[in-house]
């Protein structure tokens, strides 16, 4: 009897918290009324596509996850994808997990013309995902994970283990940024102003022109040659 009973608990205990678990890929009830949209069906790249191109490179979809194949080089050979929307003002979250020794970013407000900018990182900030600990090269401050790249370096390390699941959010609102990672705000800055405009001029984008001064443009994920598996994509405008 004293059997039965333990294993009649231990299936109720694992059916409570298969109940809990949220589903990938999908909204609330609650999220929805907020006015949030997912990005990624969790199935397709259905609305999104190679930077440049009309369809997606690169990429493949297995498990619920968006992953970066790692096949593409750095320079003229990138499979970096973009939103097919545009977005100014918004709130995004995304769920990523990093292979070992791995890179690749977030970017936003990218301006999609590839003969003027002929790549996402021209015109887009970027929001850093990396692996801080076994990247083969020594990283500067503002290349950790969640940093403004070459901008703005994080306020501490919050990136997990390789192997686990970070989930980043980015707000943008009239400017003013906010790069969150795994709970905590550890970049916030102000786009157009003096000191950006000084930072962009003096600093690795300074032959870069395009670089941070649209107010409106694409999302884009990054294919850095690394493998990178992205999840629980959405975003809300504000």
């Amino acid at each position: 009897m004293k059997a039965h009973l333990i294993r009649f608990s231990i299936i109720g205990l694992l059916l409570g918290m298969a109940a809990c678990t949220p589903k990938l890929n999908t909204l609330s009830s609650s999220e929805q009324k907020a006015g949030w949209k997912l990005l990624f069906d969790g199935k397709t790249t259905k609305g999104w596509h190679t930077y440049g191109a009309q369809n997606t490179r690169g990429w493949d979809v297995k498990n619920g996850e968006l992953i970066a194949l790692g096949q593409a080089g750095f320079e003229g050979t990138a499979n970096d994808i973009v939103t097919d929307a545009e977005y100014d003002n918004f709130e995004l979250v995304v769920e990523w997990k990093m292979s070992k020794g791995g890179n690749s970013g977030i970017f936003f407000n990218v301006v999609e013309d590839p003969k003027k900018y002929p790549t996402v990182y021209a015109t887009g900030p970027e929001y850093q995902l990396i692996d801080d600990i076994g990247f083969p090269e020594k990283l500067e401050d503002w290349q950790h994970s969640a940093a403004n790249y070459a901008m703005n370096p994080p306020s501490r390390a919050m990136a997990k283990p390789i192997g686990e699941f970070n989930k980043t959010r980015i707000v943008v609102n009239k400017g003013h940024v906010e790069h969150w990672l795994n709970g905590v705000k550890v970049v916030e800055y102000q786009l157009w102003t003096p000191d950006w405009d000084n930072k962009v001029k003096t600093g690795k984008w300074k032959d870069y022109p395009g670089y941070g001064r649209a107010k409106r443009g694409h999302i884009g994920l990054q294919d850095h040659g690394n493998q990178i598996w992205f999840r629980n994509i959405k975003i809300r405008t504000l």
